[in-house]
C-alpha cells in the first residue's frame, strides 16, 4: 500500500461534514476497529474546497475520538496521509490523520452541512 503525505495548507478550508463516529470493523458484532496499539479508530467526514472549485468530501480515520468537533465546524487536520489500496477488482484512496481538532472562531455559523 502506497502512502502519500498530504499538504493540508493547499486544501483550502476543511469543514466537518459528519461528526466523529467509531469505525466499525465487524458490522454483526458492532466491534470498533482498533489500531495496532489497541486504541479505537474514529472517522470524520471532512469537506475540502480549493479556490472556488467543487466541494469534495473525504473520510479521515484517526486514532482516538476527536473532541469538540461538530458538523459544519472548520477543523485542522494534522499529519494527513493518503493511502492507495486495491482488493481484487476494487481500488481507491483512504485517508488517515494524526489528529483532527476544531478551529476556534471558525464554528458552524451557517448551520449544519453547509458548503465550505
Amino acid at each position: 500500500m502506497q502512502s502519500i503525505p498530504v499538504d493540508t495548507a493547499r486544501l483550502g478550508v476543511l469543514r466537518c461534514a459528519i461528526a466523529p463516529e467509531a469505525k466499525i470493523s465487524n458490522p454483526e458484532t458492532q466491534e470498533v476497529k482498533k489500531d495496532r496499539d489497541g486504541n479505537p479508530v474514529f472517522t470524520v467526514a471532512v469537506t475540502v474546497r480549493q479556490d472556488r472549485r467543487r466541494i469534495s468530501v473525504i473520510e479521515i480515520a484517526v486514532t482516538g475520538e476527536p473532541k469538540g468537533i461538530e458538523e459544519g465546524q472548520i477543523v485542522k487536520v494534522t499529519g494527513l496521509t493518503a493511502f492507495m489500496w486495491a482488493m481484487g477488482d476494487r481500488h481507491g484512496v483512504s485517508f488517515r490523520a494524526d489528529a483532527i481538532t476544531p478551529v476556534h472562531g471558525g464554528g458552524a455559523a451557517h448551520g449544519k452541512g453547509g458548503g465550505a
